[in-house]
């Protein structure tokens, strides 16, 4: 008879909180979830470096979580290279942090999670930005196929210019948003033709704008909102609607009004990044979500004067 399989670990908030409040196994968790496999070089991508810290025969007094690359002899720790990297602030807050982030879903501000971890506002501001950032894909997976929504939604200070985000949804799939001043051929046209498939059927409403951008291969229906029609069903059953374009904004609106209170055109692609990522994401518990969050740190790291707003 054979022994069964250890069930995985669910990482939610209560498990982060009861079991990985300790440095050593909140460092042990992130290095595990971004090495899967095992610890990888981030300068040159050797597969097998060597740990300095805890060696019985090492004469050198190292800090916990330390390696060296048996190829280009470079140190590093699991912090290199991702959002990590430089910051002094304790592995099981970074857990704590991503963990409340991913179970949040209408957004946790920045002053709540400095009241939550113990650590100053502008600390907590600049862990969220961080963790925004990693939320970003670097490389988006296909195009988007079968029943697509378009819409777009206002965002910015009141009685100024306000700044439109577009927001792609395919049905039961991704969303896919971008940062605009005005719908026009060249900055929409381009983003849906990158990012539709062909075959695909577009839904929008009444906007005659989305009717004279030329997609190759690509239905278009529409519903009329100032008449009051807001979903329509056709022939063979299937239905058309941008609920699911409704759905997102309504989600991204209420996080600004409810958390943020106040978000700067500068900074709203990372706050569309986080809200997408949920999105996204929704099909899964918040113990996955977690795991997929830390697993896309790589590559994602981000400076402080990087997030400052140009005056």
């Amino acid at each position: 008879m054979t022994n069964p399989l250890p069930e995985k670990p669910e990482y939610n908030l209560a498990t982060i909180v009861a079991e990985y409040s300790d440095e050593d196994k909140a460092r042990g968790l992130l290095e595990s979830l971004r090495w899967p496999n095992g610890a990888v070089c981030p300068h040159c991508g050797e597969s097998k470096p060597y740990q300095i810290a805890g060696r019985p025969d090492s004469k050198v007094k190292a800090r916990a979580g330390l390696y060296k690359c048996c190829k280009c002899r470079k140190q590093f720790t699991f912090k290199v290279g991702t959002i990590f990297e430089d910051s002094k602030i304790p592995c099981s807050k970074w857990c704590m942090a991503i963990a409340l982030i991913c179970s949040s879903k209408k957004a946790l501000s920045s002053h709540q999670l400095h009241r939550m971890l113990g650590i100053t506002q502008k600390t907590a501001w600049f862990m969220n930005h961080r963790i925004r950032h990693a939320f970003k894909p670097l490389i988006q997976s296909g195009k988007l196929g079968g029943e697509v929504e378009i819409d777009e939604g206002f965002f910015g200070v009141k009685n100024k210019p306000k700044m439109q985000v577009v927001a792609l949804i395919e049905r039961g799939g991704e969303v896919r948003t971008k940062i605009i001043d005005r719908i026009s051929h060249r900055n929409v046209g381009q983003f849906m033709r990158d990012n539709i498939a062909r075959g695909s059927t577009l839904n929008t409403d009444g906007n005659p704008r989305y009717k004279t951008l030329y997609l190759p291969a690509v239905k278009h229906d529409s519903v009329n909102h100032s008449q009051k029609e807001f979903i329509r069903e056709r022939a063979d059953g299937s239905k058309v609607h941008v609920n699911h374009c409704e759905s997102y904004f309504s989600l991204l609106k209420r996080g600004i009004t409810g958390a943020f209170h106040h978000i700067s055109t500068e900074h709203l692609p990372r706050y569309c990044d986080e809200f997408s990522f949920r999105w996204n994401t929704r099909f899964l518990t918040d113990g996955e979500r977690f795991e997929k969050a830390v697993a896309m740190v790589e590559g994602k790291r981000l400076k402080y004067r990087e997030t400052i707003t140009p005056a």
